[in-house]
């Protein structure tokens, strides 16, 4: 296993907490040290001139006292650290993911209002990070749909066979070995095609659903297939299903153990980092924690 941390966001809300004792059970089963971050904010940071991280100022930090006496006296597994920041929380623990295995925040922090559904420094982590990150929802998230038939633990994935991101997939098979899980596979794809011949008269398709269904199975299963040969212990099964890929992920994390998906791929003429519309509905929807994966690195 990897020495680099498992850093988990805190700022004393039940959130963050939450999100502290998911972090806590990643880095036990990773067999990593647990680093607790906890960024403080005060105004005058907000400025775009100024410094967006820094030491601690003079004093303890209270949140970090408390997750001190919740986790205990720290003798056991995994190595706890204690880290006090000052800055920008949506600036700073972006760059804290440069050196470590996960960064887990919950949903929301102290700010926003009660019905907010993800926070903006949730967000910004997800799109900025350099490692996974995980995001922790609240517990009464409610999710629509049939429970999946088969009981035990389970780590959701999507697969876009149009572009596929080798990073998502090997996390989730990772993820799906440390916890003796079985990987449910998404791959949708979109029904009904349309062609267009003039402005508002769309064409019936041509094309036969069972084929694109058989197409987008194949082509799935050749993804997956090194992904198998590296963890034979991990049983993968795999939906594919027309139409929204959001919801079929948002569905299938009622009961999940984990929801694995793709950021973005930068493109040419959008340089920044970004999230697509599949990701943001599901950071904002599963009723599970959710793992945004930064893209895989060019290969040379």
């Amino acid at each position: 296993m990897s020495t680099a941390p498992v850093i988990a966001a805190v700022d004393g809300s039940e959130d963050s907490l939450r999100a502290l004792e998911w972090a806590l059970d990643a880095a036990r089963r990773r067999a990593a040290p647990l680093s607790v971050v906890h960024v403080r904010q005060y105004a005058a940071w907000g400025q775009a001139d100024v410094l967006v991280a820094g030491p601690p100022g003079a004093g303890g930090d209270p949140v970090l006292d408390e997750v001190r006496a919740r986790l205990g006296d720290g003798t056991g597994e995994p190595a706890v650290e204690y880290v006090a920041q000052e800055g920008v929380p949506g600036a700073v623990l972006p760059q804290l993911g440069v050196d470590a295995q996960l960064l887990v925040l919950g949903s929301r922090g102290r700010g926003g209002f009660a019905s907010l559904l993800l926070g903006s420094n949730g967000l910004a982590a997800a799109r900025d990070a350099e490692c996974p990150v995980v995001v922790v929802p609240r517990p009464d998230r409610e999710v629509h749909g049939e429970p999946t038939a088969e009981p035990g633990p389970r780590v959701v994935v999507g697969l876009h066979v149009d572009s596929p991101d080798e990073a998502v997939l090997a996390l989730a098979f990772a993820e799906a070995a440390l916890r003796d899980a079985r990987v449910q596979v998404i791959a949708a794809h979109p029904w009904p095609p349309q062609t267009w011949t003039a402005p508002g008269q769309p064409v019936p398709p041509l094309v036969d659903q069972a084929a694109v269904e058989n197409e987008t199975r194949a082509l799935a299963e050749g993804f997956l297939a090194p992904h198998h040969t590296r963890h034979p212990e991990v049983r993968a099964d795999t939906r594919v299903l027309p139409g929204d890929a959001a919801g079929h992920l948002v569905a299938a994390s009622r009961g999940a153990d984990l929801v694995v998906v793709g950021r973005h791929r930068r493109r040419l003429l959008s340089p920044a980092r970004m999230m697509g519309s599949v990701t943001q509905a599901v950071l904002l929807h599963a009723a599970c924690p959710i793992a945004v994966v930064p893209p895989a690195p060019p290969e040379d």
